[in-house]
């Protein structure tokens, strides 16, 4: 398999570097890490003060030519109703997209021996993987540690490992 990481804006070089690292790890896959995107025009929602998700996944699937396509951008996202969302991805579609902008909260997750940038490096490994996951026909775990459990806040991702359990791990085989 071959992923492409799409930044969209301004994302910072160790941030591409864990993507691209967790991906490795995890899917043994190749990754191509392309230049930065502007943001998408008309992504931009005034009342929200965020953007929508699903414009960041159509520029990943445009620029990408990998067989997996995720953006990575540092702009707060919002998916229909949800007040906002770490990613998004389409089940067994190609493109995907993480935020990193929630991921940078203050929150230690319970290890305060370790430092903000391991913690935060952490979750952007752990939300890469999970989207990056979906496209590859995983839904949701019920199993807290895999990275493919649903964790709408920082908290529960710095609870989960950063591979997938023993059950997720034999559906993408």
């Amino acid at each position: 398999m071959h992923v492409d990481i799409v930044p969209v804006g301004e994302v910072a070089a160790p941030v591409k570097r864990e993507a691209s690292a967790g991906l490795r790890t995890v899917y043994d896959c190749e990754v191509t890490v392309h230049d930065a995107q502007p943001v998408p025009d008309g992504s931009y929602d005034a009342n929200r003060d965020q953007f929508r998700a699903e414009e960041f996944i159509e520029l990943a699937s445009h620029v990408g030519s990998g067989e997996k396509n995720i953006a990575i951008t540092p702009k707060d996202l919002f998916y229909r109703r949800r007040n906002y969302v770490f990613g998004l991805a389409y089940l067994d579609g190609n493109g995907s997209v993480i935020s990193t902008y929630r991921l940078q909260t203050s929150s230690d997750g319970g290890f305060s021996n370790r430092s903000a940038e391991d913690i935060f490096s952490d979750r952007v490994r752990k939300e890469v993987v999970h989207e990056i996951g979906h496209t590859l026909g995983l839904e949701h775990c019920d199993n807290k540690r895999c990275v493919m459990n649903f964790s709408p806040t920082v908290r529960e991702v710095d609870v989960k490992e950063e591979n997938l359990c023993g059950t997720c791990q034999r559906q993408v085989l």
